[in-house]
């Protein structure tokens, strides 16, 4: 089989399911791991699907996976992780989250906080909280993605920037193990750039599963952050580039946090 007829049965593949692995495609073509890999660096450099560790996975399903399914996944892992991130924050301060199932996990943590001024594109959150203990809710201006409640572009960014605020907590889609954060859709990447800008401490709150996945526009690098919380260990590679750039990694669930000095 060439090239070609390869690379039409995997996209036929992903046409029925998520996710194809490297492994199993090399056996079922009769051809070396490296063939595989190459023909899927040629499908993702063409758009017809998006790599990820051990294989790759439809672009639909990377980048619009119905956002009530998200908040049931690891939800046990996002919780701990936001319980961590809450511990991080105390009362009276300033906090800003972007959209996210993690970031309104962390946002549930701190309901019992006193004197939060919240800033959000995450009507979701804002909504939560309303009736609480907060200080002030602010919710930031802009176009409503109608899929999740995010309110993204330009003038979003704009709303954002008038502010500075103690804490920026984000979420993401993927994480390379090279330290780039990364998300699906350049209007949201650019208010969750807004919002680490725009913050004293900076924090990311991201699953182990994110190492697994792929998007293609990056958020930021370690460097752009001060706190990283996972719920497990992360790639060597990954703990080095945060040593490297003066980033705490937090671990959810251990009774010892990773941390880098």
């Amino acid at each position: 089989m060439d090239a070609s007829s390869r690379q039409n049965e995997i996209i036929a593949l992903l046409n029925q399911q998520d996710r194809v692995e490297v492994e199993d495609l090399a056996q079922r073509f009769g051809v070396s791991l490296q063939t595989v890999r190459a023909d899927l660096r040629d499908l993702s450099a063409r758009g017809a699907l998006s790599r990820v560790h051990g294989g790759a996975v439809r672009i639909s399903s990377a980048a619009s996976q119905d956002y009530a399914d998200r908040r049931r996944l690891n939800a046990g892992g996002k919780q701990a992780m936001a319980t961590l991130a809450a511990e991080l924050i105390p009362d009276n301060c300033s906090i800003s989250l972007n959209i996210g199932t993690s970031t309104e996990q962390v946002a549930r943590a701190l309901s019992g906080h006193r004197g939060l001024t919240i800033l959000s594109n995450n009507i979701n959150i804002i909504n939560m909280m309303m009736g609480g203990q907060a200080k002030d809710l602010i919710l930031a201006g802009g176009t409503v993605r109608q899929s999740d409640g995010a309110i993204v572009g330009e003038d979003a960014v704009a709303f954002i920037a008038r502010y500075k605020v103690d804490f920026a907590v984000i979420g993401a889609s993927a994480l390379d193990a090279d330290g780039a954060v990364m998300d699906h859709d350049p209007r949201e990447v650019s208010v969750a750039r807004a919002i680490l800008k725009n913050a004293r401490q900076r924090v990311l709150v991201c699953d182990g599963s994110k190492f697994e996945r792929s998007a293609p526009v990056r958020i930021c690098d370690l460097s752009d952050l001060d706190v990283v919380i996972t719920d497990r260990p992360v790639p060597a590679e990954f703990a080095e580039a945060a040593q490297a750039a003066g980033t705490r990694i937090l671990t959810a669930g251990q009774n010892e946090s990773s941390e880098n000095d």
